[in-house]
């Protein structure tokens, strides 16, 4: 059989190399435009929710701390409603029709929100936009693991996961300018501070239309032709582009029957009997990093000011610096969750950082620290942190079937991030008015527990998936055998 053309058995299977050739290709230009092309989500995400924490907007608006804390909210109810509504829809419709969808949607969000003459038309806003990264979440995660190579699939997964940082980082630089009253006038600079990530968007939007469907994606929905086609104009792109490539071996084929049912209970099949373990595995690994990122992440500017005496102005300074430690740590280490491992390396993070941050808990209490040993103490444990969150994420999205992967990753999501949601209000209440230390060095020890069992699941029960193909991972649910055609 020629490599670019797939066999129809009259039993209605289709036999095809599709899988094997997309992951025998070399890194080339094609690659570092799905990265860029498709990347930007993330950074969208950590730029709308600095701008928001910095709530510029309180004053002009009219509105109560309160109100300003429901904005965030209303924002992360419409990345849960998104990340269900778009879930489903990308793997019934297709990864490229959703992440051209999804962008659309976040622009007209987050750009109208920049023309808000009121509290809830903000708030509409917000949910539009959340709706849009919820979906982006999904129909990205999926779109990244079907184009990118096995031997890359990893480290490229968990680098663009941990751009959000570089979101959050610029947004707090854009921030100390644009809510510099000295700089730009108080009812303006919060106004351009949400046109940024629509600017962002636009300048990315013409790069994602010139990325094919997942030919993954095609091949398991009856569209294998078209499949064929894909990768046919991605080996020849990748040849113009100086790239060799080698013979995919006739054995590498897998034979895959599509059928359109995919209702609840398949879902309940797939996430719960066949892969129930895999299950609890992304349920732990999501949580554990969603607990504790929020605990922090939304409490570290009332450590600052309650602790350190440090005003609300100097604690953008701080954060800088830890949001770099979280960038950071997913493009350094992101290649050895390749070559170490998933399961070792994941365990290795979720512990150091649980470990470090241990370490910080007890000199916390012994007043050992100042507000930059503190926040160095933060950078150091959630370098490691954002290496092992990211790769929660790469990890729900690779160990189930292709078919219902979109569905994986929003239903892990929202769990996670319900989840997570407690984190901010528990460790505020730790907080207090800072004057014991006692019960927020309780939370922080409760917080590096929790990490800490994470790592030790994922190397109890993780799974060893670095340089396999997703076929070789989790049979797709389409997939039916050599010699009688049932599935596999």
């Amino acid at each position: 059989m020629s490599e670019a053309v797939a066999q129809q058995r009259t039993d209605g299977a289709i036999r095809s190399l599709v899988p094997a050739r997309m992951d025998r290709l070399p890194w080339t230009k094609f690659h570092w435009s799905v990265v860029i092309g498709l990347g930007i989500s993330w950074i969208l995400d950590g730029l709308e929710i600095q701008i928001v924490s910095e709530s510029g907007f309180q004053k002009s608006l009219g509105m109560s701390a309160a109100q300003v804390g429901l904005t965030g909210t209303i924002y992360l109810i419409g990345q849960v409603v998104g990340a269900l509504t778009f879930g489903r829809l990308t793997d019934r419709w297709g990864r490229r029709k959703l992440f051209i969808i999804t962008l659309v949607i976040y622009l007209v969000g987050s750009g109208l929100a920049g023309f808000a003459p009121n509290m809830g038309f903000l708030w509409v806003c917000r949910f539009i936009a959340g709706l849009g990264i919820g979906g982006e979440y999904t129909a990205i995660n999926s779109a990244i693991d079907e184009l990118i190579p096995s031997h890359y699939r990893g480290r490229v997964d968990i680098a663009i996961n941990g751009t959000y940082w570089f979101g959050a980082f610029f947004g707090a630089l854009a921030n100390l300018y644009l809510l510099n009253p000295d700089n730009v006038a108080e009812n303006l600079g919060w106004r351009l501070a949400f046109f940024i990530g629509p600017v962002l968007g636009l300048s990315i939007i013409y790069l994602r239309r010139h990325i094919p469907e997942s030919p993954r994606w095609l091949l398991t929905h009856g569209r294998a032709d078209e499949a064929e086609r894909t990768v046919d104009e991605i080996e020849e792109r990748v040849r113009r582009e100086g790239g060799e490539l080698s013979e995919v071996d006739d054995s590498r084929a897998i034979l895959v029957k599509p059928e359109d049912a995919m209702g609840p209970k398949v879902l309940w099949d797939v996430f719960v009997r066949r892969y129930g373990r895999r299950t609890v595995l992304g349920l732990t690994m999501m949580v554990t990093q969603s607990f504790l990122y929020n605990a922090i992440f939304f409490t570290y500017a009332l450590v600052l000011t309650n602790f350190y005496q440090i005003d609300k102005a100097g604690t953008s300074l701080y954060f800088l610096p830890f949001a770099a430690g979280n960038l950071l740590g997913p493009l350094l280490l992101g290649h050895l969750f390749d070559t170490i491992g998933r399961r070792k390396m994941i365990f290795f993070t979720y512990t150091v950082a649980g470990i470090v941050l241990l370490v910080s808990a007890w000199l916390f209490q012994a007043q050992a620290l100042s507000a930059t040993t503190h926040t160095i103490f933060w950078c150091v444990s959630f370098f490691f942190a954002s290496a092992g969150a990211s790769a929660a994420y790469l990890t729900v999205s690779e160990i189930f079937p292709l078919e219902v992967r979109g569905q994986a990753i929003s239903y892990f999501f929202v769990i996670a991030q319900c989840a997570g949601a407690i984190a901010p209000v528990l460790y505020g209440t730790l907080i207090g008015e800072g004057k014991d230390r006692m019960p927020l060095t309780w939370g922080y020890v409760a917080g590096a527990v929790i990490m800490i069992i994470g790592g030790v699941v994922a190397l109890a029960i993780g799974i060893d998936a670095e340089r396999k193909s997703l076929e070789d991972i989790a049979d797709p649910l389409s997939k039916v055998s050599e010699e009688s055609g049932a599935a596999a």
